[in-house]
């Protein structure tokens, strides 16, 4: 089993969230013990801007690149997105933070009505055609509903919200969860979790409602497996 991990750098007001990117790799160790690998890979180009994670506020004139921060989490171990071959790979799940819709997509700007970067969109459209499972956290759900703006996806993103409405408004259903829990999706093979969209919940809360997901895109490959044997 291999599983891709996409990252949208490092810091969640301008990249990945640490903690759900963290999460989502301790979570995955476990299988790794029985034989799982993981890779993860992150777009090499800059992120939409730079924020100072002390005061909260932009930095303008400063640039950072989405991979190169990525390494930092990763230790290193980070290819480029266009690296990533679907055929390689029997899962991809994305960590939120607000790297995910600003690095990954527009949704931060233009909900709704958002983005999503090319090669990603490409990616997960393949992922999805070849019934391969995609479990993302926190706001990244929201990648998947600009994706897939052509099916009805059950995702969640926590409880309502004006992230959750103009969710709905692309076609999908939303379903309100705790932090700890997560949704699958069983017809589109989707796997969704709260995480941080919950920002004042406790960190181990957080790796609960993560470690569930990372858990369940796994039984999905594992179902799948079996079924084509």
């Amino acid at each position: 089993m291999k599983i891709a991990v996409v990252f949208s750098g490092c810091g969640y007001l301008d990249g990945a969230e640490i903690n759900e990117v963290v999460a989502t790799l301790w979570a995955l160790s476990f299988h790794q013990e029985s034989g799982a690998q993981v890779q993860c890979f992150a777009p090499d180009a800059d992120q939409h801007h730079v924020v100072n994670h002390l005061t909260g506020e932009e930095k303008p004139g400063e640039r950072r690149n989405i991979l190169e921060e990525s390494a930092r989490i990763a230790r290193g171990k980070v290819k480029p997105l266009s690296m990533l071959r679907e055929g390689e790979f029997d899962a991809l799940i994305m960590p939120g933070g607000f790297g995910a819709a600003k690095n990954l997509c527009t949704f931060a700007f233009e909900g709704s009505k958002g983005s999503v970067n090319p090669e990603l969109l490409h990616l997960l459209k393949q992922f999805r055609q070849a019934e391969k499972p995609i479990g993302a956290a926190c706001i990244a759900p929201a990648i998947l509903a600009l994706t897939f703006n052509d099916r009805s996806l059950e995702l969640t993103v926590g409880e309502s919200s004006d992230a959750s409405r103009e969710i709905e408004k692309l076609g999908h259903a939303h379903k309100s969860m705790s932090v700890q829990d997560a949704h699958i999706d069983q017809e589109n093979l989707i796997v969704t979790t709260p995480a941080f969209m919950y920002d004042d919940a406790p960190l181990h809360a957080i790796f609960t409602g993560v470690k569930k997901m990372v858990d369940l895109v796994v039984a999905l490959v594992e179902e799948r497996s079996e079924a084509a044997a």
